[in-house]
């Protein structure tokens, strides 16, 4: 049973990283920074597979994050997540504290198990044991 304080979410396909997912345009004669188009696909897949929770979680967080690559390839990057979980999951990701990211090999389904809790509600590594425990179950069943 996941309490009020915490929140489990699984999202299909790739995350790009946030140091190669950025990209300079010319707005007329004006240089711009803008997501590349991976990471645009990704906030927009993020975006329609989680609905933003009825009370976003308050106070200082802790995250476990599994990525499922579908290489060895990709850097280890949760940023483009913690980005997206901002108005949905909570007010801000500078809420977050604590993290717990891995990196995970899946060539026929990408994805990522992110689990979110309020610190100090639970043990952090009691709830960083549930979500492998998730993650092995989901492992077995794929």
């Amino acid at each position: 049973m996941i309490p009020d304080t915490a929140t489990y979410i699984e999202v299909m396909g790739e995350p790009a990283s946030k140091a190669n997912s950025r990209k300079l345009v010319m707005f007329g004669k004006r240089p711009a920074v803008i997501k590349s188009q991976k990471a645009r696909e990704y906030v927009k897949a993020f975006g329609e597979q989680v609905k933003p929770i009825k009370n976003l979680l308050e106070g200082d967080l802790a995250v476990h994050i599994t990525i499922y690559y579908a290489s060895r390839r990709p850097d280890l990057d949760e940023s483009v997540i913690l980005d997206c979980m901002q108005g949905v999951i909570y007010a801000n990701d500078r809420q977050v504290k604590e993290k717990h990211i891995f990196h995970r090999l899946d060539r026929n389904q990408p994805r990522s198990h992110i689990f979110v809790w309020r610190l100090g509600e639970v043990n952090s590594q009691e709830h960083s044991a549930r979500a492998l425990r998730s993650d092995s179950k989901q492992k077995e069943i794929a």
